[in-house]
């Protein structure tokens, strides 16, 4: 049985909650280096943000890769994920969107588009967007969360939207389909900023310490 959780004032069955954990990406910016494996606390940053999916109540995960897959995959093999891997990740993140929602299905209430790259998302961010998605206006489809005038990632989108963009072969670009359907989309206002904090090259390692106190490393790469 489902749990109960009590929210705004009504008794709401519990969701079946899935996300595609994208991880394909070339890390070209961070000099080859894939994002995902930068480390924190001797931690991959995708073995991390699993555990914190876990924690926040997703039921399923999708994992993407393409470029670096001969590394990442390894490092997730011991969770229980499905990991799919974009044979052409050079086609963009839409298509491992794509790719991961086909492997995910419609058989999901909540789906969550999680970037690898936020080193700080933990189980409360994950829970407090599945709460604003909730909580959301009537007709609101996608809900993504915004700071101080910020666009921030994870993206949720609604279980119902999701089966009819699979039923067509349109292009699924989480920012582009939010941009050109305004209607669909709700904006969770928060002072949360670990959902705009990201790590995209060295420079952005440095201010990150800085900002933060934490440090990032670099993992440790077999040579081609």
């Amino acid at each position: 049985m489902g749990c109960i959780l009590k929210q705004g004032g009504g008794l709401y069955a519990r969701l079946r909650v899935g996300a595609i954990l994208l991880a394909a990406g070339e890390g070209s910016r961070m000099g080859g280096v894939p994002k995902c494996l930068l480390r924190l606390q001797g931690v991959p940053l995708i073995n991390r943000h699993l555990i914190a999916l876990s924690g926040g109540g997703i039921d399923e995960v999708v994992v993407v890769t393409g470029y670096h897959h001969a590394e990442i995959e390894p490092a997730v093999e011991t969770f229980p994920v499905t990991v799919v891997r974009n044979p052409h990740p050079e086609a963009g993140q839409q298509s491992s969107v794509r790719l991961g929602l086909e492997a995910l299905g419609a058989k999901f209430d909540i789906v969550l588009i999680v970037l690898a790259d936020q080193p700080l998302l933990s189980s409360a961010e994950f829970t407090e967007l599945i709460s604003a998605f909730k909580k959301r206006p009537s007709g609101a489809a996608i809900v993504y969360p915004e700071i101080q005038g910020h666009r921030g990632n994870p993206v949720v989108f609604s279980g119902e939207l999701i089966a009819e963009l699979l039923a067509t072969h349109q292009k699924i670009g989480c920012r582009q389909f939010m941009d050109d359907h305004p209607e669909l989309v709700h904006k969770h206002i928060t002072d949360n900023d670990r959902f705009i904090l990201d790590v995209d090259t060295p420079e952005d390692l440095v201010a990150f310490e800085k900002r933060t106190g934490w440090t990032l490393t670099m993992p440790q790469l077999a040579e081609s």
